[in-house]
């Protein structure tokens, strides 16, 4: 049975959506905030997320931005009033898969859950990704640099991990504190910058520059350290 996240702050419309979806044969959940929403998403496997854009705490184009950075690949079905070419192509470049403007038909709704739900979206166990001379293994959860091996916390490396899977890509804080905490409003706003330094502190050598690297107003960034 596919499994079906749906994302809305609408009480009714949420409770309409997952009867409707139940009736066609789907395992439909709700989430009422964008917060326990992208929790959802990130700790459970789901077939397809309906997100709608406007969500009291946190947008759904904000969420799916998230979910990306976080490696998420879930397909993301976006509902929103909001209904601008500019709009769609923003939601679409932020990540997600499909775009339906209220007031929309049940039936063209039901389409394109059928549509998405059909889409193969599972992927094998990501294998060790190297960077110069760091190599983190996701599966074993193992870090090395070299021959050194690195022990890190379950935050630390879900950091290191973001950042090492886009090398060069500069991440805002904001970003980074909603990927690896989730709940931005319940842990300190300084938790990015803390943890970073504790990762510098275990994977910098003396003499060279940052593996992590600050953007000055913006966030930080992976550069790798030489290739061994």
């Amino acid at each position: 049975m596919k499994r079906v996240l749906i994302v809305e702050d609408e009480a009714l419309m949420a409770r309409m959506l997952a009867r409707v979806l139940r009736e066609e044969g789907y395992a439909a959940e709700t989430s009422g905030d964008g917060r326990s929403g992208f929790a959802r998403a990130t700790d459970d496997s789901f077939d397809l997320l309906i997100l709608d854009w406007m969500l009291p705490d946190r947008s759904g184009l904000q969420i799916v931005r998230g979910l990306r950075a976080a490696g998420v690949g879930t397909p993301v079905l976006m509902l929103t009033a909001r209904d601008q070419v500019e709009d769609r192509v923003e939601g679409l470049d932020a990540g997600a898969d499909d775009y339906l403007s209220k007031p929309f038909a049940l039936p063209e709704l039901l389409a394109r859950v059928r549509a998405l739900t059909r889409r193969p979206h599972t992927e094998p166990a990501e294998a060790t990704i190297k960077a110069g001379d760091l190599a983190l293994d996701p599966v074993l959860h193992m870090v090395r640099r070299g021959d050194e091996e690195i022990h890190l916390t379950a935050k630390e490396f879900a950091l290191l991990h973001t950042l090492v899977r886009r090398p060069g890509r500069v991440f805002t804080r904001s970003v980074l504190l909603y990927t690896i905490w989730g709940a931005p409003g319940e842990v300190r706003t300084n938790a990015v910058e803390i943890y970073v330094s504790y990762l510098r502190k275990k994977l910098d050598r003396e003499g060279e520059p940052s593996l992590i690297r600050t953007v000055r107003g913006v966030g930080y960034t992976f550069r790798p350290g030489p290739t061994p």
